[in-house]
């Protein structure tokens, strides 16, 4: 639930796609694009970006896990200087510990660098990097150099790496050091590379924010032995592009401990405050990984050693797997060390749930919610439970209110739908099953369910409604809403 359920395509071929389709159109288009790179034109490829993004990458959607690395971006850019864009901040489903930021202020962060940093200021660290890289607008300005490259010959290298990365393989790891944009390394193309200078500029920039947002300056270099230490444990074609690329982590530690000598000691006294990042954690590394993995993890824990989080994890662990009563015995460890935790109180409540005891599931769903109002996950499962009990008036109620505070994801317009359908309300149940099947890139789904609400569409309210529709699944071409060329 909550997590989009997309084609997982690397990133690597995402940019070169995307750079590649910038080629294609009019040369007028490239003219503006490799010659005067504006903020304006800088703000309209970002969001074409992210569009893109969006559309091929496995976005995660849980409120959890998404409204906290919102909420870190944001507490780490409150200290840039004012952009004339806002910092958008999204979470992809990647083990890869990797985190990048594009023109236009978009920011990209991998669950797998969230699992393996130790801290939640560690990951600030790369995140004050990133937004370095963003207010000091390095892409961008590589890009304003770009009119000097040819562009026939940069249009032919980039087909040819269209071509390799078609034929995937290992032959994907050596094509990810020529144009992935990195955690702490950056992009690394031949046309778009941060150069050294770039990189300790975004150092030092990142390291201001990370002080000025409250964190312990010597997290930044905690961050980097972190990634250095996860050199020597994953493959070749996985090694994080920053190690892959920018070796020189040792330098970068070197000239970032010379300027701890000036700074004033109580900032090294500052103390780590990690209990919503444990708690994310819990969630990536429990919900989001290989269950075996999580399991040995969890199992490598003494039993006697084991937290409430830990416990938490053990059962959607064991949920995963289908051995319920263990699930159960784990959940109910969670409960009893952290009774108060409305994580936990949650996530028991969704176990219940799932193997059907709504009578269990309830109380505990609505204690969390009384906790915790605006957690989208509870509210979605008290919201089944209503519709289960066929108590659809208050289902479909909560539901919608899902659906606003989550506005793109499958799932939640799927049971809309069903929920509608079952209650007579057809037009309605039709939209959301198309928002549904758009959502999960169903398009000929989608498509059945827009014919059907035009069929049943009756009321202004109802046309209304179906006009919106019909321009989010069939959106005008780009060229009937302007010249298409970045102004």
């Amino acid at each position: 639930m909550l997590i989009r359920n997309k084609i997982h395509l690397q990133i690597i071929s995402l940019i070169l796609i995307f750079f590649f389709s910038l080629c294609m159109t009019p040369q007028a288009t490239a003219n503006s694009l490799f010659g005067d790179f504006t903020v304006k034109d800088e703000i309209k490829l970002g969001g074409e970006f992210d569009k893109m993004v969006r559309n091929r990458l496995p976005i995660i959607l849980d409120p959890q896990i998404e409204g906290y690395v919102k909420h870190l971006v944001a507490k780490v850019a409150k200290h840039i200087p004012p952009q004339p864009f806002p910092i958008t901040a999204t979470v992809i489903r990647n083990n890869a510990m990797n985190a990048f930021a594009v023109p236009g202020g978009y920011v990209y962060v991998y669950t797998g660098l969230i699992l393996n940093m130790k801290h939640e200021a560690e990951l600030a660290a790369v995140i004050g990097h990133e937004l370095a890289h963003v207010s000091l607008r390095h892409v961008a300005r590589r890009m304003e150099k770009m009119k000097m490259v040819n562009f026939a010959s940069m249009l032919g290298t980039l087909a040819g790496m269209l071509v390799g990365i078609a034929g995937g393989g290992s032959n994907m790891g050596n094509l990810g050091s020529a144009i992935a944009v990195g955690s702490m390394g950056g992009a690394t193309s031949a046309y778009l590379n941060y150069t050294q200078e770039n990189e300790r500029e975004a150092d030092h920039l990142g390291m201001n924010y990370l002080v000025a947002a409250g964190y312990n300056p010597q997290s930044m270099i905690d961050g980097f032995k972190v990634m250095k230490q996860r050199q020597w444990h994953i493959s070749n074609t996985n090694i994080p592009t920053y190690l892959s690329t920018h070796p020189g982590l040792d330098s970068r530690i070197g000239y970032l401990q010379d300027r701890f000598k000036r700074m004033p000691p109580e900032y090294f006294e500052r103390k780590d405050d990690d209990a919503a990042f444990f708690k994310v954690q819990t969630l990536i590394r429990a919900r989001l990984t290989s269950a075996d993995v999580a399991l040995a993890y969890y199992m490598a824990i003494p039993e006697n050693e084991r937290t409430c989080l830990d416990h938490l994890g053990l059962g959607i662990v064991y949920t995963r797997m289908k051995q319920y009563k263990k699930a159960e015995l784990s959940f109910n460890q969670a409960h009893e060390l952290c009774p108060d935790d409305t994580l936990i109180l949650r996530e028991q409540g969704r176990f219940f749930f799932t193997i059907g005891e709504m009578d269990k599931a309830s109380p505990l769903l609505r204690e969390a919610y009384l906790r915790e109002p605006r957690d989208a996950m509870t509210l979605f499962f008290i919201a089944r439970i209503e519709g289960t009990r066929k108590n659809y008036k208050q289902a479909i109620l909560t539901m919608r209110r899902v659906a606003e505070m989550v506005p793109h994801d499958q799932e939640i317009h799927y049971h809309l739908g069903r929920m509608l359908g079952e209650s007579g309300h057809y037009f309605e149940a039709h939209s959301q099953l198309a928002y549904a099947a758009l959502y999960g890139h169903d398009m000929k789904k989608a498509q059945f369910h827009l014919r059907k609400a035009e069929g049943l569409a009756k009321t202004k309210k109802q046309r209304d409604e179906l006009t919106k529709l019909q321009e989010t699944i069939n959106p005008k071409p780009p060229e009937e809403e302007g010249n298409g060329k970045l102004e």
